[in-house]
């Protein structure tokens, strides 16, 4: 764990934050007391699923949109 006044900080941020990044802890001080920590994430992002990746996996049956067409009317028209 690095310890480092906050003017310092300021000035090499970047290499402070690949510190950080690469798993080490920096404490940053005001006037010797520690004020605030500097970590990397614990998850970074995700990156973005691809479109298709169950393309094969299951089918939908013919004239989907259709299907049971008159009972779902027949719900919504119940309370008329």
């Amino acid at each position: 764990m690095t310890t480092v006044n906050i003017h310092e900080a300021k000035t090499q941020f970047s290499r402070f934050v690949d510190q950080a990044e690469a798993g080490e802890e920096i404490v940053i001080a005001r006037a010797g007391k520690p004020v605030a920590r500097l970590v990397a994430l614990s998850d970074p992002a995700k990156p973005p699923r691809k479109l298709g990746l169950g393309k094969k996996s299951f089918t939908f049956p013919e004239k989907f949109d259709s299907l049971n067409a008159a009972e779902i009317a027949a719900m919504f028209e119940q309370g008329k």
